[in-house]
């Protein structure tokens, strides 16, 4: 539903600075969730962290218009086609701007609160309600004070059922999210003792988070609560109340049995005086009580108990935020750094505890200190261990004042540390061999920098990477663009073997529009490292999805079976309006929808509110030669009818692009709204095959140098026959390196004191020889395998190859060394 920057500027009540039309889909409060500049409201929100305000700059080069500010630019002149929306609290305009929203729509609506399994019942209840209705419902876990009016934002003309999660930590927070989400139909799912320090005592709590409901029609509560049912019978709620009960058989919903087996439990239970039952794929207590608080809701909204029984057995788990990544010295690190209360670390020791894979190697816990419990340390900690001792643990390396002063409490293998600075200092973490490390911390301990000096990757041949000379290369291409055009950079294979974090940033640095991989993970990796930009996943593989979500990653589309797949996954993963990026095949035949495809993919497009195209882009065949000029012409008129078949049907701006590095040099006529800059951005001109600026330059070191006898051979298989006596210089660079073995046996050189240095014999995985005879050189001098003084093209001509492979062939263990010159 779309709102004018007139309308919103009479919601929100602000001072208007600029006066350009524009018409508003999209709020955005996080610069690195901008994925539709044109139609999106910046609001600039001021935390105890940060200031959005700082962000504007780099949001209008980037195409944002329209802001919500509590102070005005310095520089207003500098935004001279942009809307600033002045108003007292940024944060208190965008709740009010959402609850203005949510009045527009006379539809049920659920909101759930509790201290845990929010997120839980919202997904179950949207895999149960889902199929009968268009349910819009909160992202993931998106139930704080931003959170909620992001959610409720969401809804549109199209919603029939509204689920949205609201989560406090001190009191008075309510208040601001009731009439924000002005549910119909309340979820309680328990009270416990997340965020208590902020609350004088359970019932202050419980109370505050029962305002959420009341104006509902009917609340839905565990009624064995006493707490919960006490606090109902307090607020003096006039609403209906489904309270189920274990215990009770005269309250409506009465759970008659409950029967687990190792596969799953079933419950039985007595509603309205009807006898019925379901079963769910789970045997924990958790799963068991949120399973009955979507019952009550579903029973309420008048599914069918058949319906309910058929979908509750097929009811999927809430995606777990654990990562499991390789170690050095045969460790596997399972890291979940996420959050540190109590329930997330015993979930966090289950999943440690239930690797088979890992049977038999130790088992060590780095943990921090667990933060805002309200509990007292001796009672939390004593928990702690208790927990710790029970799940198997054999060493734990504790981080923190608080936990460190609870040592005591830890009968096992233990060490313990002030700081995060200090267990890095202390060298333990070398120590590590064979086990599985779970990395358990508050965000505050900065156990990111754990996790990267286990997973530290040593090597003494380099990659040196000249940042100066790859902003060269981006400004050459820009300057053949329209100013309007944007532009795609592709980072993928490790930034083309260049390193892809650094690259990364750079070009984010510089202002590109968007940043492209060729898997998730690769797009994981740079958002990990801090990379805001939006990013294009350009293999999207299935079992990623959840990778693309978490990490906000934008999937290229070519089939309609991915397409349904991934329509399915953002179903589950709570979300909706995921960007993408629709591939059309024009001639390459590798991957894309048919041109044919179109009206088959925009009808299945417009039925579903899951994903939404941002661009659509094809391949060029042959830009990089005049031989295929007219079927490059063919391509393009193909690729345009697709793309303006596309945009007919959908109002948003939908970018179009087709240019790759040769077409931006050979096609100016086809830069439509984007483009994608490959290998000239790393130095190479594909048409010409010549090197514009070098970026990459592979050294090595001479290890030793032998005299060797003419009669001798060098190497395995006795490949290295020589023809004189030579000196020979062993290099420590091999096959496992990224070195071509077919460059062996003189079929290729490198370069030593500027010297030509022919390879001699086969090349291993980690040394190469080389003859130096004629070379005036000594142990420990540098060697040249590619750079300026010997261009890439020239490896890649030697083995007949292009020089994409040379760049991306070489290995993660060749350490990476950039600079500016």
């Amino acid at each position: 539903m779309s709102s004018s920057i007139e309308e919103i500027a009479s919601i929100l009540g602000a001072k208007r600075l600029g006066n350009h039309p524009s018409t508003i889909d999209w709020i955005l409060t996080d610069s690195r969730s901008l994925c539709f500049p044109e139609e999106t409201l910046f609001f600039a929100l001021k935390t105890k962290r940060n200031d959005g305000h700082k962000y504007i700059p780099e949001l209008y080069v980037r195409g944002v218009r329209n802001f919500v500010v509590s102070e005005l630019p310095e520089k207003p002149g500098d935004y001279s086609d942009a809307n600033f929306l002045q108003v007292g609290d940024t944060r208190r305009a965008l709740q009010r701007l959402a609850a203005k929203h949510r009045e527009h729509f006379q539809i049920p609506v659920v909101g759930i609160t509790g201290s845990n399994g929010k997120t839980v019942v919202k997904e179950w209840l949207y895999q149960l309600l889902s199929p009968e209705r268009t349910v819009t419902r909160s992202p993931r876990s998106y139930n704080s004070q931003i959170g909620v009016p992001l959610s409720v934002w969401l809804l549109n003309e199209h919603t029939e059922l509204g689920i949205f999660e609201a989560g406090i930590s001190e009191m008075g927070e309510m208040e601001a999210l009731q009439p924000i989400i002005q549910p119909t139909i309340g979820v309680i799912t328990n009270i416990g003792g997340a965020h208590q320090e902020n609350f004088a005592s359970l019932q202050d709590k419980c109370m505050e988070k029962l305002q959420l409901f009341k104006d509902c029609d009917v609340i839905v509560y565990n009624g064995d609560n006493e707490l919960i049912s006490s606090c109902v019978a307090k607020s003096l709620f006039t609403s209906r109340e489904i309270a189920w009960s274990m215990k009770d058989n005269e309250r409506p919903l009465y759970i008659e049995r409950i029967e687990k087996d190792d596969k799953g439990t079933t419950v039985k239970y007595r509603y309205l005086g009807f006898n019925k039952e379901y079963r769910i794929p789970f045997i924990d207590d958790a799963s068991i009580e949120n399973s009955l608080n979507c019952l009550a809701v579903c029973l309420y909204l008048m599914l069918s108990p058949e319906s309910i029984a058929e979908r509750m057995a097929h009811l999927e788990p809430v995606a777990m935020r654990l990562e499991v990544k390789e170690g050095k010295n045969g460790c596997v690190l399972i890291n979940d750094s996420y959050n540190s209360d109590f329930a997330s670390l015993d979930i966090a020791l289950d999943f440690m505890a239930r690797r088979t894979e890992d049977k038999g190697r130790k088992r060590t816990l780095i943990l921090s200190d667990i933060l805002e419990t309200g509990q007292p340390s001796k009672l939390l900690y004593r928990q702690v261990a208790e927990l710790v001792h029970s799940r198997g643990v054999d060493r734990i390396i504790g981080v923190g004042e608080e936990i460190s002063a609870a040592a005591s409490r830890f009968e096992i293998e233990k060490a313990f540390f002030r700081s995060t600075s200090e267990l890095l200092e202390s060298g333990l973490l070398t120590s590590l061999r064979n086990e599985v490390v779970l990395i358990k911390g508050a965000r505050a301990f900065h156990f990111d920098e754990i996790s990267d000096r286990l997973e530290q990757k040593v090597h003494e041949t380099i990659l040196e990477i000249n940042l100066n000379a790859l902003v060269d290369n981006l400004n050459y291409y820009r300057n053949k663009l329209k100013p309007e055009t944007k532009m795609v950079c592709m980072v993928k294979a490790s930034a083309y073997g260049a390193g892809s974090f650094e690259i990364a940033k750079t070009l984010e640095d510089h202002r590109v529009d968007y940043l492209a991989v060729a898997v998730a993970d690769e797009g994981a990796d740079l958002r990990k490292a801090g990379i805001n930009s939006s990013i294009m996943i350009m293999n999207p593989e299935l079992t990623a999805f959840k990778t693309m979500f978490d990490y906000k990653l934008e999937p290229e589309v070519y089939s309609f079976h991915l397409l349904d797949e991934l329509i399915k996954a953002v179903g589950r993963e709570g979300a909706s309006s995921i960007p993408i990026h629709i591939k059309i095949d024009t001639g390459m035949h590798r991957l894309g929808f048919a041109p044919s495809d179109i009206p088959q993919l925009i009808d299945r497009l417009q039925r579903q509110t899951a994903v939404i195209p941002r661009s659509i882009f094809s391949h060029l065949v042959g830009s990089d030669s005049a031989t295929f000029d007219s079927f490059t012409r063919r391509q393009i008129e193909t690729f345009e009818a697709a793309a303006d078949a596309l945009q007919a049907a959908f109002s948003h701006k939908i970018l179009r692009h087709i240019c790759n590095t040769a077409g931006i040099e050979r096609y100016p006529g086809a830069q439509f709204e984007m483009v994608r800059l490959g290998i000239g951005l790393y130095g190479v001109d594909p048409f010409t095959n010549k090197m514009l600026r070098n970026v990459s330059t592979l050294r090595t070191t001479i290890l030793q140098i032998h005299d060797v006898p003419a009669e001798d051979t060098v190497g395995y298989s006795r490949k290295g026959h020589l023809d004189r006596d030579s000196r020979i210089a062993a290099l420590p660079i091999g096959y496992a390196d990224g070195l071509n073995r077919h460059l062996g046996n003189g079929h290729g050189y490198c370069l030593v004191n500027g010297q030509k240095a022919p390879y001699v014999g086969n090349i291993c995985m980690d040394v190469c020889m080389i003859d130096v005879t004629d070379i005036d050189c000594k142990e420990g001098d540098s060697v040249i395998i590619f750079g300026d003084d010997l261009p890439v093209t020239v490896l890649a001509e030697q083995l007949n190859t292009i020089p994409y492979e040379v760049l991306t062939g070489v290995s993660a263990r060749v350490k990476r060394i950039y600079y500016q010159d």
